[in-house]
C-alpha cells in the first residue's frame, strides 16, 4: 500500500496531550504501512471502541473489540486485495487533544473478483495512556461492496 501525506495540522492549546496523540497515531500509521500486527496490538488498547459500517459482504468488515481483533484488521484487508493496487493518501491529519481525525482518500481491487473500489474516508482516534480506543473509520461502503460481489 503505498500512503501520501499532505498535509498536517497546526499545534492545538492542550500540545502535550496532542503532541502525544499524534506521536502515537503516527506509529500506528507506520506500523499498519509495515504490516507489523505485532505493534498494532501493542498500540490498540485492551478495548476499543470500534465502529465500522455493517457491510456482510466484504470479508475484512467485521465487529471488532479488542486490540489484537483490530490490528488483524489490516492482514485481512491484505489477504482479500491485490497488494500492488492498493492506495491510500491522506490530506488531512487534525489532533484536539486525546482525538485524531484523518481524511484523505483510498483506493483498491479486491482479489477474487478483480473489481476495483475507491473513495474519500475519515478515521475518528482517540488515544489514552498511549493506546488507541477509539478506531471510527468511514468510507464508501458501497463501493467496497459492489467490488466485493460476484
Amino acid at each position: 500500500m503505498t500512503v501520501e501525506h499532505t498535509a498536517t495540522a497546526a499545534p492545538t492549546p492542550a500540545a502535550g496531550t496532542a503532541a502525544h496523540t499524534r506521536a502515537v497515531v503516527a506509529e500506528f500509521l507506520a506500523a499498519r504501512l509495515a504490516g507489523d500486527t505485532g505493534r498494532m496490538v501493542e498500540l490498540f488498547a485492551d478495548d476499543v471502541d470500534w465502529m465500522l459500517a455493517e457491510n456482510p459482504g466484504v470479508p475484512w468488515i467485521r465487529p471488532r473489540s479488542t486490540g489484537a481483533e483490530c490490528a488483524a484488521q489490516s492482514a485481512e484487508l491484505a489477504a482479500h486485495t491485490v497488494a500492488e493496487d492498493a492506495r491510500a493518501s491522506l490530506d488531512t491529519f487534525l489532533v484536539d487533544g486525546a482525538d485524531a481525525v484523518l481524511m484523505g482518500h483510498l483506493s483498491g481491487t479486491v482479489r477474487a473478483t478483480g473489481k476495483s473500489f475507491e473513495g474519500p474516508f475519515a478515521l475518528r482516534l482517540t488515544v489514552e495512556d498511549g493506546r488507541i480506543t477509539r478506531h471510527h473509520l468511514y468510507e464508501n461502503s458501497r463501493s467496497i461492496a459492489e467490488a466485493c460481489a460476484a
